[in-house]
């Protein structure tokens, strides 16, 4: 605070002092004429003792609070400075109270508050969300004459860690050695625990050896300050030093090393605390269950979940659900399913776990069901469940449950309470073909983050809009967002996507000249993807011997790609091994090649490579495609007859491939086993799973309907080329999300223009 506002804050203080005067007095008015009868007592009861402060210690709501406070005004009690600083603790530091009731009454005192009623305020403003303003109550506190103690500045220490202010927490420190308490022990632990958070490590110790007393909150404020900046060994020589290492002690270590996800140190730090005899409580096994969820050590977790069972733990409900989140992310979803099943008394964590594991394990169909089945049991989802499900939307293609989570999101959950759910709407969108409406919801957004920034350019970037996507980029920069490496995958995959050698060229060089950004693996493949794309191998090769790191399968695996473009068998081979190097059972690769030998009509060696294949016992990923009709997701796979409305989808077929042959559409059956006859292979290829789920969207969707589908391979060649004439023939447009982008079929018209 300057010195202006420092002076001026006395009479900023009398002007909200007089708006939440109004305030109170209306409030208390109000909560009198509510108040029971039953309340009345002798005005000659002593404070401590009356009827209204033993109702006030069992109060639970501001409503009956209210109340009571209104009696106690009716008989003068209010004026009492002991009364006052019970009416003011259970406004400012109850979690049901109110703060900005606590400030009007506290406005409302005539004579001098005393510095228990002073330390409450501040003590209450460093629980709440505004620490700030703790400081500065603090230095109102002192222009008003009125001396701290020992029990203000432990609220203010807590406060500075809060706001990273290690100059505010040092001026505080000298304030404590100017008033003489240098020497008192609460206040010594929260120097330490504010250098410790603060990362002033050679204060907190300095601060540690002149504690009068080292206790073990001493110790482990240390200890943890230790851990934070990873200085494992000073940590572990505290911890070892301890006079007293309780359960408290061991979960402090354990806790930290866990937080930063040093998660085999917290397993093995919890074996050596059970080697010690020290048993365990319900956060030391929270924390130890998080840590084998996260590093996937399922033996520790099972035994944890045999000695909860032993010890008739299995009632806790945080325990049981840090089990099902062990299990989850260990991928024993049956185990961690039984577990969900078992328990009665669901909370909206339960929920979360068991949804988040199945959406971790890449098991979206489940996710999205127990999602379904969550709101059918009438539980509320929260930010951490929407947080889940929109990512499993956007995989799945589920547009209208997507929309759905939207509307509940604007009805319940204010924008700024958690920019995170608008940057996720705007990647559901996206990834659900529905570009415009993450469009309308990044330019809705009052306050951007580089985040939304970032989730719109790749948005922009995957379906072809490579030009918006770089002017995009342009204007975040203009409006003073620093890009950075996520922001670059994004704008260099729009240039890849869009064919934009030269604009991939200028931003490569200016994320490392003008932004000091390291390149990527992922910066490397977007740009060599976009210089394969455009047949500069020889340019390609160069920058993939500059590169500071190894190229991965999926950087030759696009070169491969390209040569499948441009029909270059020689350089196609060379990248086939580079790929079957890294990653021997590729199918890709082995399905890449094998269509480059095709092409060019060399089936001795089409024969030759799928015949290895086989014996190498490798499998092709089966094609699948998904379309969400009326909030259903339908899954089809290639010649699939397992669908309920199989016949009238084979019937739709039938009349598409009528109407194409009549339209000159010819199958290219070229890229097809060359041992099949003819009508084999025609059969095969308009059996594709995209050309199911299109007829079935045809059939299930009004005419001049969007179709929207989504496949976990590439679009083959035949059938990007008859959805662009069902589009035109049907007058539908169909948008397609493939393994690589998203094509908008139009008119007999791609985004892509046929370069995907």
């Amino acid at each position: 605070m300057s010195r202006f506002e420092i002076t001026m804050w006395p009479l900023m203080m009398m002007k909200t002092r007089f708006q939440h005067m109004l305030t109170f007095y209306s409030e208390a008015q109000n909560a009198m004429i509510l108040s029971s009868s039953s309340l009345i007592t002798s005005s000659i009861t002593p404070p401590q003792n009356h009827q209204s402060l033993n109702l006030l210690s069992k109060c639970k709501n501001m409503e009956e609070f209210k109340q009571i406070h209104a009696q106690m005004i009716k008989n003068g009690l209010h004026k009492s400075q002991f009364a006052l600083s019970k009416i003011l603790h259970f406004c400012a530091i109850n979690s049901y109270g109110d703060l900005s009731y606590a400030l009007s009454v506290f406005d409302t005192i005539e004579e001098q508050p005393d510095p228990i009623i002073w330390n409450t305020i501040i003590r209450g403003y460093s629980l709440n969300s505004s620490p700030f303003s703790a400081i500065d109550f603090y230095k109102f506190m002192l222009l008003s004459d009125v001396e701290p103690n020992s029990y203000t500045f432990p609220s203010l220490l807590k406060s500075c860690a809060r706001i990273d202010g290690i100059n505010e927490g040092k001026q505080i420190h000298g304030h404590v050695l100017k008033l003489g308490l240098g020497y008192d022990v609460f206040i010594h632990t929260s120097l330490i625990n504010f250098y410790s958070q603060s990362g002033e490590l050679d204060d907190a110790r300095l601060a540690f050896e002149k504690s009068p007393l080292r206790d073990p909150v001493s110790f482990t404020a240390l200890i943890t300050g230790y851990i934070s900046r990873e200085r494992f060994k000073d940590a572990r020589k505290l911890f070892d030093e301890m006079p007293l290492r309780d359960v408290v002690s061991w979960n402090s270590i354990i806790a930290g090393h866990t937080k930063i996800q040093r998660f085999q140190e917290a397993i093995d730090l919890f074996k050596e605390m059970q080697i010690a005899k020290i048993k365990p409580n319900e956060s030391t096994l929270v924390t130890v269950l998080s840590a084998c969820a996260q590093s996937g050590c399922l033996t520790t977790g099972e035994h944890i979940k045999t000695w909860i069972f032993n010890n008739k733990l299995d009632s806790n409900l945080r325990l049981v659900n840090a089990l099902i989140d062990m299990y989850s992310k260990c991928n024993e979803l049956q185990k961690a399913r039984s577990l969900f099943d078992s328990i009665n008394n669901k909370n909206i964590i339960t929920w979360n776990v068991m949804i988040g594991g199945y959406a971790h394990t890449h098991h979206y169909r489940e996710s999205m069901d127990l999602f379904r089945i969550m709101l059918q049991s009438n539980h509320k989802p929260n930010e951490v469940t929407l947080l889940t499900i929109l990512p499993t939307c956007a995989h799945m293609g589920a547009l209208d449950l997507g929309k759905w989570i939207h509307a509940y999101i604007n009805k319940n959950i204010p924008e700024s309470s958690n920019p995170s759910l608008s940057t996720s709407l705007i990647d559901m969108y996206a990834k659900c073909g529905d570009i415009e409406a993450a469009k309308s919801v990044f330019e809705s957004l009052k306050h951007k983050s580089l985040a939304s920034w970032n989730a719109m350019i790749s948005g922009l970037a995957m379906h072809r809009q490579a030009h918006k996507a770089i002017e995009l980029f342009k204007k975040m920069v203009n409006d003073g967002f620093a890009p950075d490496d996520i922001t670059f995958v994004g704008v260099l995959s729009a240039c890849s996507h869009g064919g934009l050698v030269n604009s991939g060229r200028h931003l490569f060089h200016s994320m490392i000249q003008d932004f000091k950004i390291s390149p990527k693996l992922q910066h490397y493949g977007c740009m060599i993807d976009l210089l394969g794309r455009a047949g500069l191998f020889e340019e390609a090769m160069d920058m993939i011997k500059k590169m500071e790191v190894n190229p991965d399968g999926a950087i030759w695996g696009s070169l491969l790609g390209a040569c499948t473009f441009y029909q270059n068998t020689l350089l196609g081979e060379f990248f086939f091994k580079k790929v079957v190097e890294l990653d021997p059972e590729s199918s890709g690769a082995h399905v890449m090649l094998s269509n480059l030998y095709a092409a060019n009509g060399q089936w001795d060696d089409v024969a030759r490579i799928r015949t290895k294949f086989k014996d190498d016992g490798s499998k092709k990923i089966p094609g699948c495609t998904s379309i969400e009709i009326d909030g259903v997701v339908h899954e089809f796979l290639a010649s699939d007859r397992t669908h309920p409305m199989s016949d009238q989808i084979y019937a739709m077929l039938e009349e598409t491939n009528r109407v194409l042959e009549k339209s000159g559409y010819i199958l290219d059956t070229s890229l097809v086993l060359y041992d099949m006859d003819d009508e084999w292979k025609e059969g095969q290829l308009c059996q594709h799973s995209e050309r199911l789920a299109i007829a079935f969207g045809l059939l299930s969707t009004k005419p001049g309907t969007t179709i929207r589908i989504m496949k976990n391979l590439r679009v083959c060649s035949n059938c990007h080329s008859a959805t662009k004439l069902i589009s035109k023939i049907f007058e539908r447009e169909i948008i397609a999300r493939d393994r690589n982008r998203f094509h908008h079929f139009k008119n007999g018209i791609c985004s892509c223009m046929d370069q995907w």
